[in-house]
């Protein structure tokens, strides 16, 4: 498990192009045949992937969270963002096509990923989001076209994107993480317009269906003092709650985003207009 310690604002203006990558970009969340994990101590959450690639995996115990198992005192998001899969929690199975989501209560003892068939051209990609835990709630699936829908934004601006609410505050229950993913339609390569901040709450993007020749300009940093990282497929970014998070690509694009802190209403955002922002 990687650790990553908090930052504040003030470090930014003296980070370069490394030191920004290092801190706040995920550059390998899926590794054929593994279980990675990246513990960052903004809000304590813990991200990471695991990709079966024909194999069986379990959910690891690591040392860093000096627990008996991993969801002792957590809860976690599963997002599948790769082929159809399937996610055993203590002996029940649960089948995950694409973009399904499986909400894992706290007391879990048992996780486990694998494909659901060997044949498929592509295997399963688990996108693993999980944050402490002070209450217990059911392990619950989502299939596609299930959860709340919001269609957002416009094509004249670039940015007309379908939103997909999972785990929330009106869809299932969890102690405090929120996770769903946004689809922008054809065209439109602008996400989360009007940019705006959460003091409240850490944030992390999963980019994905990001064709091979293409890239995120993932925008962060406070609304006067920005910084961009340069994304590829399959990457995540940590976004503080001090932080902007908007972006724009150089095509059409999916991500996952997935919150933990002091509440859950999606609503609570400061909104930054981008005459604002510089």
């Amino acid at each position: 498990m990687e650790q990553r310690y908090a930052t504040n604002p003030e470090q930014i203006p003296g980070f370069d192009t490394r030191d920004l990558r290092d801190r706040y970009l995920v550059e390998k969340v899926f590794v054929p045949g593994e279980v990675t994990a990246v513990y960052t101590h903004q809000d304590r959450i813990v991200l990471g992937g695991a990709e079966p690639a024909g194999r069986t995996l379990t959910l690891p115990v690591f040392e860093e969270l000096r627990s008996d198992f991993f969801l002792q005192r957590r809860e976690m998001g599963v997002l599948n963002v790769g082929g159809d899969g399937v996610v055993t929690v203590d002996g029940t199975a649960y089948q995950m096509p694409p973009t399904a989501c499986l909400y894992i209560g706290r007391g879990a003892h048992d996780v486990v990923f694998s494909d659901a068939r060997p044949d498929q051209d592509r295997g399963a990609q688990f996108y693993l989001f999980s944050a402490p835990a002070h209450a217990d709630y059911p392990t619950t699936l989502a299939l596609p076209g299930d959860g709340t829908v919001r269609e957002l934004g416009d094509q004249s601006t670039s940015n007309r994107r379908t939103l997909t609410q999972y785990i929330h505050e009106g869809g299932i229950r969890s102690c405090q993480v929120v996770m769903g993913f946004t689809r922008l339609h054809e065209g439109s390569m602008w996400n989360t317009m009007p940019a705006h901040t959460h003091d409240r709450r850490t944030e992390c993007y999963l980019y994905f269906d990001v064709p091979p020749d293409a890239r995120v300009f993932h925008i962060m940093g406070e609304p006067q003092r920005t910084r961009h990282l340069v994304v590829a497929d399959r990457q995540a970014v940590i976004s503080p709650s001090w932080s902007l998070h908007c972006g724009v690509g150089t095509a059409a694009y999916t991500f996952v985003w997935a919150m933990a802190g002091e509440n859950q209403f999606f609503d609570d955002m400061d909104a930054h207009p981008v005459t604002e922002i510089l």
